[in-house]
């Protein structure tokens, strides 16, 4: 194991002394754990050029009509015909 030195706030040394003296177990094998954890996960995250190359090919199959939304009324138009919409529901009490 390599020793390092980081700085935590006074609260995140207290709730992490708290836990560990719960879990019966050192402030340090929590640590370990909670940046094994972290790494894990942030491995699993996509790229921003992944994000990127998803997000033009949700735009392209939109585009092409192989993906539709619909409203709670089944429109499709609602973004192009939204003042319609509204106006027409003016004289409805909620």
């Amino acid at each position: 194991m390599v020793r390092t030195m980081v700085q935590l706030t006074e609260e995140q040394v207290k709730a992490l002394k708290e836990l560990a003296k719960a879990r019966k177990t050192s402030v340090a094998k929590l640590v370990r754990e909670s940046v094994a954890q972290y790494v894990s996960a942030a491995q699993k995250e996509p790229t921003m050029e992944e994000k990127r190359r998803r997000a033009l090919d949700f735009i392209k199959k939109i585009e092409s009509g192989e993906i539709q939304f619909y409203d709670v009324e089944g429109k499709t138009d609602v973004a192009k015909n939204h003042d319609k919409y509204l106006n027409e529901g003016k004289d409805r009490s909620w």
